[in-house]
């Protein structure tokens, strides 16, 4: 059996657009290159991503970037994480899965799935249901 070679960054993030039906603009394939070029996922801010962009030397706006963001959430390609109400991450990785958020490092990383055991919820009040359940463990080094 041959090997295939792995994918250019740009093929891949093309084909990630192209698997959730999305027109590969440039800023698009810019963006999902820097998400997913390498295969593994990501956990990032829209930030961060723009400072990605702009240390590539592409020129995207942030606006761009934020939209860009919704975009792919909103067609299942990632999934937003909130942290304190406020600051968004961004995730690459849709499975379900708890994350660790690192207060002195402003991170979010995975945590692993297989710990977590909940093994009760409260009833959903009257005529809701409960569409799901994001677990952020925050974490912080010790002195």
């Amino acid at each position: 059996m041959t090997r295939q070679s792995p994918l250019p960054t740009e093929e891949r993030g093309s084909q990630w657009l192209a698997s959730a039906g999305l027109r590969p603009t440039r800023q698009r394939v810019t963006l999902a290159s820097l998400l997913i070029g390498d295969g593994q996922h990501r956990h990032v801010t829209a930030e961060s991503l723009f400072a990605d962009v702009q240390k590539r030397g592409e020129s995207v706006s942030l606006a761009t970037v934020y939209n860009t963001l919704r975009a792919f959430c909103d067609v299942g390609l990632m999934q937003e994480v909130l942290v304190d109400g406020t600051k968004s991450y961004f995730d690459t990785n849709t499975h379900d899965h708890p994350h660790f958020y690192w207060e002195d490092e402003n991170r979010l990383s995975d945590a692993p799935a297989d710990q977590l055991e909940i093994t009760r919820l409260p009833d959903a009040p009257e005529g809701a249901e409960i569409a799901s359940i994001d677990v952020v463990i925050r974490l912080r080094r010790r002195d």
